[in-house]
């Protein structure tokens, strides 16, 4: 027992002492956001891109940050990330989320990529279980509403289109010489949005698109004969590469626990 307090004791101090600090000092107080890049010398490149999936994660970070120690500025962090978000990373003419922008909020890679949705929804789903703000929950239900009308075809999630919403290659989330339709990668991630916006919302129509999910997990990803789940595939959910991800199946364990839960 002493063990694990000590272990739970050195995991606390680590977040709070180290990992909570830095994410603070990346803050972007000039042109909102956090800074877009820094290199292995720990030197931060203010006019560097900043991708809206990794605003997405940071507003995840500090809204759950503030859910489990309760301090002010973990919140105000997560208010910061949320302004730069709603006010520069949604397209406000064409619906959904950039991939990127530059330092200064301008659209740069204007992609749409229903991974990048889920990141979003998974955000601000959090945030408003954080903050209470209902305009995060708002833009988190029309982003679900985006996805399920724009990025779905009868087979399950398309991924990669352009700002206008049409279809184009994937080959941001495709690798290994292949071009992949559809990855199990964006499946977990839509899979784990829809979780978090499910357990916030308590929305029936959610869990079923949860439910739709779970299939084609069971039926399409897992491989039962070698325990794994494939990686790359086309439309109709054929595999097209011999590849293992240990890293995702280890992901899709709890995020399957925890979707089961709710």
């Amino acid at each position: 027992m002493q063990d694990k307090k000590r272990f739970v004791s050195e995991i606390r101090n680590h977040l709070t002492d180290t990992i909570i600090p830095f994410w603070e000092r990346l803050e972007d107080r000039e042109y909102g956001g956090f800074y877009g890049y820094m290199g292995y010398d720990l030197q931060v490149d203010k006019k560097a891109v900043k991708g809206c999936i990794l605003n997405s994660r940071i507003l995840w970070f500090f809204s759950n940050a503030y859910l489990v120690l309760g301090e002010e500025h973990l919140l105000r962090a997560a208010e910061h990330a949320w302004e730069f978000l709603k006010e520069f990373c949604v397209d406000k003419k064409e619906g959904g989320v950039f991939w990127s922008v530059t330092y200064d909020g301008r659209p740069e890679d204007t992609t749409k990529h229903t991974y990048n949705q889920a990141f979003a929804i998974y955000a601000l789903s959090s945030f408003y279980d954080a903050s209470g703000d209902t305009r995060a929950l708002v833009l988190a239900q029309k982003l679900y509403q985006l996805i399920e009308t724009k990025c779905r075809d009868e087979y399950g999630y398309l991924e990669a289109f352009d700002r206008t919403f049409r279809l184009a290659e994937n080959d941001k989330l495709s690798e290994n010489g292949v071009m992949a339709e559809k990855t199990m990668n964006t499946l977990l991630h839509v899979f784990e949005a829809y979780t978090e916006l499910y357990r916030v919302s308590g929305q029936a129509h959610v869990a079923d698109r949860l439910r739709f999910m779970l299939d084609i997990i069971a039926e399409k990803v897992y491989n039962p004969q070698i325990g794994r789940q494939e990686v790359f595939f086309d439309r109709t959910w054929h595999s097209l590469i011999d590849l293992y991800s240990y890293g995702h199946d280890i992901e899709a364990v709890w995020l399957i626990d925890r979707g089961l839960r709710y």
